[in-house]
């Protein structure tokens, strides 16, 4: 019996169309690729970025400060007492003897006076451009770079600025003026689970202020802790140099308006200016 012949197949003039959609495909990866990495969120970048900083390059901080929403471990010192450590712990570098600050009655102390205590207390780093003291139609403003007080993107206390901010509380314990702490950002967004947005941050790192001095004794009725975000620079957010300035945090002893006339603070209001 004869072989029946084998019929050739014919021949496919579409096998190209799977080449082109590996194609394709990969080029479609590639643009995805491509624009999942030109979307940085800058705000996680500088984070990661000066997270590494301080990890090689500075020394390490102890994660002993202040973090907001952390309950108070021991009892808090008030004027003239001293909080004595609890056996088997380090020291506290908060519970710390506190002293009056001033030789005479607060009440008979003048702006100036008050400023100029305060520029004692913060000199070093008043000399390193760190901190300014300065009269305003306000009261007294006390300007702290956020580079001193917090790493970036966080709003825990960093422990090198414990004892000059101890040093401030002393001249705020007595002093009867309200007192306002406002946290301010540069405008690069931040997103993160803790601060989803720079508003956050702000407020957080001026809580942060305002709770240590509540721990410090100064009385927490008079005290506002205050968030601005980015929304009220002091310079050009364009340059790495101006960024670091409008990243700061303000405490202001807040002057009434009989007090601004007269120079002084805590002096009695004339009659029917209560």
């Amino acid at each position: 019996m004869a072989r029946r012949k084998r019929q050739p197949e014919p021949e496919n003039h579409e096998r190209w169309l799977v080449s082109y959609a590996d194609f394709i495909t990969l080029l479609f990866a590639f643009f995805v690729v491509m624009y999942s990495i030109s979307s940085v969120n800058e705000g996680k970048y500088r984070v990661l970025s000066d997270t590494l900083t301080d990890a090689f390059v500075t020394s390490a901080q102890s994660l002993d400060p202040i973090q907001l929403g952390e309950q108070v471990r021991t009892p808090e010192p008030v004027a003239g007492e001293y909080a004595a450590p609890n056996p088997g712990q380090g020291t506290d570098p908060v519970a710390e003897p506190v002293q009056q600050p001033f030789s005479t009655s607060p009440e008979a102390l003048t702006l100036g006076q008050i400023a100029t205590h305060l520029k004692q207390a913060l000199s070093s780093f008043i000399d390193k451009d760190l901190v300014k003291v300065t009269q305003t139609d306000r009261g007294i403003e006390v300007e702290m770079n956020s580079r001193m007080l917090f790493k970036s993107g966080s709003a825990r206390l960093a422990t090198p600025v414990l004892k000059p901010l101890r040093k401030v509380a002393r001249i705020l314990h007595p002093l009867p003026n309200q007192i306002h702490v406002e946290g301010h950002t540069d405008n690069i967004p931040i997103n993160t689970s803790a601060f989803p947005s720079n508003w956050e941050l702000s407020a957080a790192r001026a809580a942060s202020v305002v709770q240590l001095f509540t721990r410090l004794g100064v009385t927490p009725e008079r005290m506002a802790a205050i968030g601005y975000g980015e929304f009220r620079p002091i310079t050009d957010n364009t340059s790495g140099e101006g960024r670091q300035s409008n990243r700061r945090v303000s405490i202001i002893i807040m002057a009434q308006e009989h007090e601004r006339a007269s120079g002084e603070i805590g002096v009695a209001a004339p009659r029917g200016r209560q």
